[in-house]
């Protein structure tokens, strides 16, 4: 159902899709395991996480004063553990600034026209608009394996965490960028900062975009696309501003000075697990070793040493480095779920479950689904396993595929209705002709079919027939009954009542 609502920044009518209360629930409920997603809160220096929180409030008083009506909005603002330059909005105000962005960024001014940006972002409706126009609400995005880097768990999320982790990579219109930077500026400028901040950040934004900065393309350019454009408007929103305003470099550079101390470490953790995806374990435990050395309480170093000696297959000398990670910050659901599936792999199913289910607490993903979902087949609880590989199935990649094998091996022969496809028709001699499909990853054996129908007294009749030979995965074969006559196009009266999974040997 839409609706015609005022934009509060513009002051436009709008047709909207998405209601304001439905908009303050998506942010509330997929905040937390959004951040989870991207790395999760950045713990080492609480106190940047405060000041961009101040920082934040300022903004957001600021805005009151320039909206055409406000938003019931309960701003949050964070600071993830994620290295990939980039600052996002949930629906409801919900926002978030990567610890490498800050590290790219020179003023107090510039974090202000990022984080008024972001603002105007909620304020407007942007982000609710995207999930409209990407039809978000209605897709179903699974993940398929643990990530190599910390750049985004969101393709191992399940959930609305996963389909917001791929929304960061849509880019938002042209119309909303300029819009977002006029109005931020204005945010900026009335809070006492120098709208100059954010034309210095968007001339920054595009000379790297221009260079040889590859990641900057994977974080911020990815859904904020800079541009010439963005640059010339911000100077003449600048132009028609109040001149002067903080640019506040002294104050930034204090705030931040023990995480651009501690960017080495961070630096060689990043090359340690594009080592890692790179099928390079010993680099990435050189580099993790070295971040180590650099700044111990860093739980993530950990966790890269843990990844690298599960690929050299020392299992158990990972699970002591993931016992690291958690007794540094147990806040985080990777810790848990590659806890979880090495105790799974060494047998200690109870542990495993306690961890994935903790896991699955903080962000739901399908490796961990596909783990609990194996210790109850071992166990021998069918409903349970069911359950659980039902959650991934659906999806697409290797691990859903491998889930879609493993149901079908349970529940096939107790509903096998379920899962090869029927279509009845008629051949030219009235006779019913039945084609069934196989939309399963595994070959079928032993089908069985019933045909129910009323006989030419009007007697209820069921006819079972046994189908010969076997069906391949993405198969079809058609069966002719002998029953007749049959109307094309009238109800199809044959269920599949029996078939087997065919083993592989």
């Amino acid at each position: 159902m839409s609706a015609c609502a005022v934009n509060p920044v513009t002051g436009k009518r709008e047709i909207t899709f998405v209601s304001e209360a439905s908009e303050i629930k998506m942010g509330e409920e997929n905040y937390a395991p959004m951040q989870q997603s991207q790395g999760a809160q950045y713990d080492v220096d609480p106190a940047l996480t405060s000041y961009v929180q101040g920082i934040g409030a300022k903004l957001v008083d600021a805005s009151k004063s320039a909206l055409v009506s406000d938003r019931p909005f309960e701003y949050e603002f964070v600071v993830l553990n994620n290295s990939v330059p980039n600052a996002w909005a949930l629906p409801g105000g919900k926002i978030a600034v990567n610890r490498g962005l800050l590290t790219e960024l020179n003023s107090e001014a510039e974090l202000a026209a990022v984080i008024g940006h972001e603002i105007v972002h909620a304020a407007a409706r942007h982000t609710a608009q995207r999930i409209e126009r990407s039809q978000l609400l209605q897709v179903a995005l699974l993940g398929t394996a643990v990530a190599t880097s910390d750049s985004s768990y969101g393709n191992i999320a399940v959930g609305g965490a996963g389909l917001f982790s791929q929304m960061l990579n849509q880019s938002y219109g042209r119309g909303d960028e300029l819009e977002s930077d006029k109005y931020g500026m204005r945010f900026m400028s009335i809070a006492g900062y120098d709208p100059q901040g954010a034309v210095a950040l968007q001339e920054t934004f595009v000379r790297l975009s221009e260079g040889r900065e590859s990641d900057w393309l994977s974080g911020l350019f990815a859904s904020h696309p800079p541009s010439q454009e963005r640059v010339k408007a911000n100077r003449q929103t600048a132009a028609e501003l109040p001149a002067g305003g903080e640019l506040g470099v002294d104050r930034y550079k204090a705030a931040m000075a023990k995480t651009m101390a501690a960017k080495p470490a961070y630096d060689l953790y990043d090359e340690g697990r594009k080592a890692l995806g790179e099928d390079k374990p010993d680099v990435a435990i050189e580099k993790a070793e070295g971040a180590i050395a650099l700044l111990p309480e860093e739980a993530n170093f950990y966790a890269l040493r843990g990844d690298a000696r599960i690929k050299q297959e020392k299992y158990s000398d990972a699970v002591k480095d993931f016992d690291d990670a958690i007794r540094r910050r147990n806040s985080f659901f990777y810790y848990y779920l590659q806890r979880g599936r090495l105790y799974e792999e060494l047998g200690s199913n109870d542990k495993a479950v306690t961890d994935l289910e903790k896991s699955i607490d903080m962000l739901p993903t399908g490796p961990a689904y596909f783990s609990l979902g194996n210790i109850a087949a071992k166990r021998g609880d069918k409903a349970t396993a069911i359950s659980h590989y039902r959650k991934i199935a659906g999806g697409s990649g290797e691990l859903a595929k491998a889930a879609q094998v493993e149901l079908v091996k349970l529940d096939l022969e107790n509903n096998p209705d379920t899962y090869l496809q029927k279509r009845c028709d008629a051949n030219s001699n009235g006779d019913l002709v039945v084609t069934i499909g196989n939309g399963t990853p595994v070959t079928i054996a032993g089908i069985r079919i019933a045909i129910e129908y009323t006989d030419s007294v009007g007697r209820q009749r069921r006819v079972d027939q046994q189908v010969s030979g076997q069906l391949a995965a993405g198969k079809v074969l058609s069966v002719n009954t002998g029953l007749g006559p049959y109307t094309a196009g009238a109800a199809c009266p044959v269920r599949i009542v029996a078939a087997s999974v065919v083993e592989k040997k």
